[in-house]
């Protein structure tokens, strides 16, 4: 047992490291302090990996982000709607409108279980995929009702073309996005795995969906939702810059998705890379911005096209100023 001198003194080392704690900014600092604190076994307990997640993509300029959506037509996607084939853009339920990449249901009567998706054409692995959307206008005849104001961005996904003609849902991560209904809370930016599973708190975790932190929005105000994806280690998603929700190693397994190819289901399988698409759920939703920050890249600081924010080093893509 400990005299009160010596916890007297411990009690005063721990004030002393809380103040410098509190005078270093930086989620770098912060982190490692915390481990001091902790006396270098672990974070401090109740300390989850979304307060302590480093930003990602910090330091990266307008001119970084690439926009996958070019405001003029839907150039690099495919379409895959349920009962489908490949790019057959049923009812043009995805289109370009004033500038936004929309979805609308004009040419249906009914919905049908219709659930169709956007996939840009392009595979990724370590990137911030983020978008700017609204929901407008009312829900298609025969929408579900958990589909109101509703739809969502599909991370790690399989290919448009691997999908099945009757499939419903790719199988991916999903980064659901929900508007508000006008009584009570509904969260955005929340998690929903057709087919996959994730890992959270150590855990595998095997539910369908899980609500984020996330504020409610209400009407059709624009709302700028992102994912971070780091390969199969960890995807966060943030709201109007707020983290609000982390979870670890996306991988396939589960259910909740049907129609699809059992070969492409291998359950257990990390998913370290894939394919982005966007949802077509039986409520319009438009799209003012869908733009990536890769974060794979060149980290050798001696070279012209080093950025500081990539966590995936390829320096196969270095460029010099001069011959080395």
């Amino acid at each position: 047992m400990s005299s009160s001198v010596e916890m007297g003194s411990r009690n005063r080392q721990r004030r002393t490291w809380r103040s410098v704690l509190f005078a270093v900014s930086g989620a770098v600092g912060t982190l490692c302090l915390l481990w001091l604190i902790a006396g270098g076994q672990g974070l401090t307990e109740g300390a989850s990996s979304e307060e302590m997640a480093p930003v990602v993509g910090q330091g990266a300029e307008a001119r970084d982000w690439r926009p996958l959506f070019n405001g003029r037509d839907l150039e690099g996607w495919d379409v895959k709607i349920r009962g489908y084939a490949l790019n057959e853009n049923f009812g043009n339920t995805f289109r370009v409108e004033n500038g936004t990449l929309a979805v609308g249901y004009e040419g249906y009567d009914q919905y049908r279980a219709r659930f169709g998706h956007i996939f840009y054409r392009e595979k990724f692995s370590h990137y911030i995929i983020a978008v700017e959307y609204r929901f407008v206008g009312e829900q298609v005849p025969g929408g579900p009702g958990w589909a109101t104001r509703n739809s969502g961005i599909m991370v790690h996904s399989q290919s448009a073309a691997s999908m099945g003609r009757d499939q419903d849902f790719p199988i991916s991560i999903e980064v659901q996005l929900l508007g508000g209904l006008g009584k009570g809370p509904r969260t955005t930016a929340n998690l929903c795995t057709p087919g996959t599973n994730v890992v959270m708190n150590g855990k595998l975790f095997t539910p369908h969906c899980l609500n984020s932190s996330s504020k409610t929005y209400e009407g059709d105000r624009w709302v700028r939702a992102e994912a971070v994806v780091l390969g199969d280690q960890e995807v966060r998603h943030v709201v109007e810059g707020e983290t609000v929700l982390v979870y670890q190693q996306p991988q396939i397994g589960g259910g909740n998705v049907m129609g699809h190819d059992p070969a492409i289901k291998v359950d257990g399988k990390l998913l370290h890379e894939g394919y982005i698409s966007l949802q077509s759920e039986s409520h319009p939703i438009q799209f003012r911005k869908v733009e990536l920050l890769s974060l794979i890249g060149c980290k050798d600081p001696k070279a012209t096209n080093f950025k500081s924010y990539y966590v995936e080093p390829d320096n196969r893509q270095c460029k010099y100023s001069s011959p080395r």
